[in-house]
């Protein structure tokens, strides 16, 4: 369930309560009429089945609240009532199958933001990549690909293609670039001083049996990215995140970047063509098997899923789900 608060002008109150009670999957309407002092207005809140949301929260963005007022949607973990059992399974499909496109748009926006924070995470796993590769290390590898966060902005290029959002696109493919060169920038320059102590020298990159496959992408690598691409996005949509170290450890994007860094400072000028490449495999695959479950899921739910037509509200009166 979904716990939505809305802030409301006094004129559009009516309105939003009949959003919310001809709703059969929505219980525990509360209305606290000028509860709301900045913006002035109305209070409404109420719970909604995951898999009817979508259809409430377009007719209440219908109603202009989000320059008027406010609408505000909460994860509930736990509701004991059985009002809301029922309001669940009057619901199309299942909770986890459900994708509230308004709460990933908004988590794919915030993932496009290029911040201090994710130069930092990104150089960081990037330089123990390069690490792993100088020691022949797969546990720095696994490491650094669980450190790094550019499965972000890559589920939001999937996204802005989806709605056709150049601006999300390019945002998000910014991010990815500038990241990744100031990962490898860094990585870098620690690697060309680490070789002016002596501390590295060109021949720890001639012999690594476990982390050589860095440097030999093949048709697996893409299938991997591919099967990566679609975990992420589902892990996302259903609000699993724990699902996501599996598909930071499965694709060999941040290995590549710290390859490329090493490879450079110690002149091995092979090495940086097929780790670029890599990384490029890597990328591609993510973005098209995402995009790719993107759209399938629209089509799927648009299909199957939101169409909720008379019914019994928990209660026991009879509701028409008008925005489903």
């Amino acid at each position: 369930m979904l716990h939505v608060r809305v802030i409301s002008p006094v004129e559009r109150t009516d309105e939003v309560l009949r959003i919310a009670t001809d709703c059969p999957a929505v219980v525990n309407v509360v209305g606290l009429p000028g509860a709301a002092y900045a913006p002035r207005g109305d209070v409404v809140e109420f719970d909604v089945a995951r898999e009817a949301a979508n259809g409430v929260l377009a007719q209440l963005r219908a109603l202009g609240l989000k320059d008027s007022g406010g609408i505000t949607v909460e994860e509930l973990y736990l509701s004991i009532s059985t009002a809301a059992e029922k309001a669940e399974e009057l619901a199309p499909g299942e909770p986890d199958d459900a994708v509230v496109w308004e709460e990933l748009a908004a988590r794919t926006a915030a993932e496009t933001r290029l911040t201090w924070a994710f130069l930092a995470f990104l150089a960081l796993a990037t330089q123990i990549a390069a690490i792993g590769a100088l020691l022949d290390q797969p546990i720095l590898i696994v490491g650094a690909m669980v450190l790094g966060p550019e499965f972000g902005p890559v589920a939001a290029a999937c996204f802005g293609v989806l709605r056709g959002d150049l601006r999300l696109i390019g945002s998000a493919v910014r991010t990815l670039v500038i990241g990744f060169a100031v990962a490898i920038a860094i990585t870098t320059a620690c690697a060309v001083i680490s070789r002016l102590l002596g501390w590295i020298t060109p021949s720890m990159l001639d012999n690594r049996p476990t982390t050589d496959f860095i440097i030999h992408p093949d048709k697996w690598s893409f299938i991997v990215a591919l099967l990566a691409g679609v975990a992420g996005i589902l892990s996302m949509t259903a609000g699993k995140s724990a699902a996501l170290v599996g598909v930071f450890i499965s694709v060999t994007t941040v290995p590549a970047a710290g390859n490329i860094a090493v490879a450079v400072a110690l002149a091995h000028w092979h090495e940086v063509a097929a780790s670029f490449h890599q990384l490029g495999v890597n990328l591609a695959g993510m973005l098209l098997a995402g995009t790719v479950t993107l759209f399938v899921q629209r089509f799927l739910w648009n299909r199957y899923g939101l169409h909720v037509t008379t019914g019994h509200r928990p209660d026991g009166t009879d509701a028409m789900n008008q925005g489903s």
